[in-house]
């Protein structure tokens, strides 16, 4: 699509006078880096993100070395800051009655919230002032709100009061965001999603509650930054034969199944060992201590290692490292950790599973098996490790397929060509925009 340069050059002086409100619930956290590589290249774009979180991520969860820059950029909505307080007030009273039938009428017609999830979602009201007084004090027109979950609802809440209009990424099925969905998007101005997979299922479900635009963008990787210090080397055929995984430790991760995996392959007679980066998010978190257990049990302690949550120099180092990326979800959007083994030129093993298969074709782009087989897991895994020459052709195919389509400037390019449409500087777009 090509775009009128006096009207992106308006556009973007507009831009620039005025602020792109960036939305991520407990930002920055350690599965953030995506948010991180778009911040840098909305900046590269010459775009200013003013970024807002709910809350400051848990002291667990900030192990990146831009951890401490980014929370300096963050306005924080719990706790409040105090100078927006009284404009907080101000904004949630002077509304007036129309406005606060619309928050009540949005929640009222909710048909998959009880009256408890409809209380807390009114409680979010507070929430959604403090952001109208956030975004007046700094020139924010528009706020994309990355995920549709309580976010979303401020961010509704905000607009149906008078405050700025919004946007929302879709990262996963709708179900896994909470309730309210209809409502949450119905006001949207547009929407991103991840793939045309999670597009087309969100489309589906919403029905007329759906935004009549759309963007298809992954969570990309910044190729500059995941790039190898020397070429790749497949398994040798003899010492260990080293996997890497990485993501939250959670059950819908399925770590189990990989777990289970290298018991196959010690049985087999490979000298497996898998390494698995991120933390445990589960309740309570009491996941780990289950993956702890089966390993034991299945006499595998000494070949797993929890490396818990993990910088993206840790990410990298690892992957450097390794002969084969697994991951063995039950359900995953794209996959922001198979994408930077890819790009790294790390053979990539992964469920077939949501839009998991527009990014790889198997056989071609890595190898796909089916969720909850941990033999297919093992079976893949021994397949590259026996063949180098498919293990040199994944490492090339799969770097040469995030390169081309699924880099981290696309998504913000994206955002950024949907906002200017919104903004009225940008040529009519289609109902759907599509990188990649």
């Amino acid at each position: 699509m090509f775009l009128n340069p006096l009207a992106v050059a308006w556009s973007l002086a507009y831009m620039r006078r005025s602020a792109l409100g960036y939305l991520v619930p407990e930002f920055p956290g350690s599965t953030h880096t995506f948010f991180e590589r778009e911040l840098r290249a909305l900046d590269s774009l010459g775009i200013n993100a003013a970024v807002l979180s709910t809350r400051r991520p848990r002291p667990q969860f900030r192990c990146h070395s831009w951890t401490e820059a980014l929370m300096g950029r963050t306005t924080y909505l719990v706790p409040p800051r105090p100078e927006l307080v009284v404009e907080a007030i101000a904004a949630l009273l002077g509304a007036g009655p129309t406005r606060w039938w619309r928050c009540w009428k949005a929640i009222a017609s909710a048909e998959d919230l009880g009256a408890i999830g409809k209380l807390k979602a009114l409680l979010l009201l507070p929430f959604a002032a403090e952001l109208i007084a956030w975004s007046r004090r700094r020139g924010v027109p528009h706020v994309h709100s990355h995920f549709c979950a309580d976010g979303a609802h401020v961010a509704m809440f905000a607009f149906l009061l008078g405050g700025p209009t919004y946007s929302i990424s879709l990262h996963s099925e709708l179900w896994s965001n909470g309730g309210n969905q209809k409502n949450k998007w119905r006001h949207a101005k547009f929407g991103i999603a991840v793939t045309r997979t999670l597009l087309e299922a969100a489309q589906g479900e919403l029905g007329d509650a759906a935004p009549e635009t759309w963007g298809i963008a992954p969570m990309g990787v910044d190729a500059s930054v995941f790039r190898r210090e020397r070429p790749y080397e497949p398994f040798a055929g003899r010492g260990p034969l080293r996997i890497f995984s990485c993501g939250r430790i959670n059950p819908g991760k399925a770590p189990d199944d990989l777990i289970r995996a290298v018991a196959i392959l010690l049985e087999r007679g490979y000298d497996a060992s898998l390494r698995i980066a991120g933390e445990d998010d589960s309740p309570r978190r009491t996941f780990l201590p289950q993956l702890e257990a089966l390993a034991a049990s299945l006499g595998v302690s000494d070949r797993v290692e929890f490396l818990g949550a993990s910088s993206e120099e840790t990410v990298r180092e690892e992957l450097e490292q390794a002969h084969v990326f697994a991951l063995a979800s039950l359900n995953e959007a794209l996959g922001v950790a198979t994408m930077e083994a890819m790009v790294m030129g790390v053979p990539a093993i992964a469920t077939k599973v949501g839009g998991v298969p527009e990014l790889i074709e198997s056989g071609v782009h890595g190898l796909l098996v089916e969720p909850r087989r941990p033999d297919q897991i093992a079976d893949a895994i021994a397949r590259i490790a026996g063949d180098r020459p498919l293990a040199n052709a994944l490492s090339r195919s799969g770097e040469a397929r995030i390169r081309q389509g699924f880099t981290t400037m696309q998504s913000a390019s994206t955002l950024v060509r949907l906002f200017l449409d919104l903004s009225g500087g940008g040529a009519p777009m289609a109902p759907v925009v599509e990188v990649g």
